[in-house]
């Protein structure tokens, strides 16, 4: 599924100057079928109310399946931009990390939707959320 062999180092040392670097989002695990990345639950991450904020779990959530999107195209010539993103947030979290996990439902040649789920430290499914992708051309 990927354009070329990924290591999660190579993805993790792109620039941290964006929305997912300022929260401390880091990537964790390539698989055959997906993408995992996890994020610190501290005060970038929060709402006043001392809990996730519904915000960085959607950031996490685009930001998982864009890069996903992103490993699997030329990139010399497409760029993977975010088009729809919903997110259903089922459980408060108050301190650690929380992990996405992101798995392919469509890989066409203009859009990828993907399924992504977010779980607690302790394994609880804390957001379900599916992003669909645009494959522009890379005309930047």
């Amino acid at each position: 599924m990927w354009f070329k062999n990924f290591s999660v180092q190579e993805i993790n040392n792109r620039p941290k100057n964006h929305l997912g670097g300022l929260l401390g989002i880091e990537f964790i695990e390539i698989t055959d079928t997906g993408l995992s990345a996890r994020m610190p639950v501290d005060d970038r991450t929060k709402q006043p109310y001392g809990i996730l904020h519904g915000g960085a779990s959607v950031v996490l959530a685009e930001t998982v399946g864009s890069i996903a999107s992103s490993l699997i195209i030329d990139p010399e010539q497409y760029i993977a931009v975010g088009l729809e993103v919903n997110a259903n947030h089922l459980r408060p979290v108050k301190q650690g990390f929380v992990t996405a996990h992101c798995t392919a439902i469509h890989l066409g040649a203009k859009t990828h939707v993907w399924d992504i789920k977010i779980y607690t430290d302790a394994g609880k499914l804390s957001c379900i959320s599916r992003l669909t992708v645009a494959i522009v051309p890379n005309n930047l």
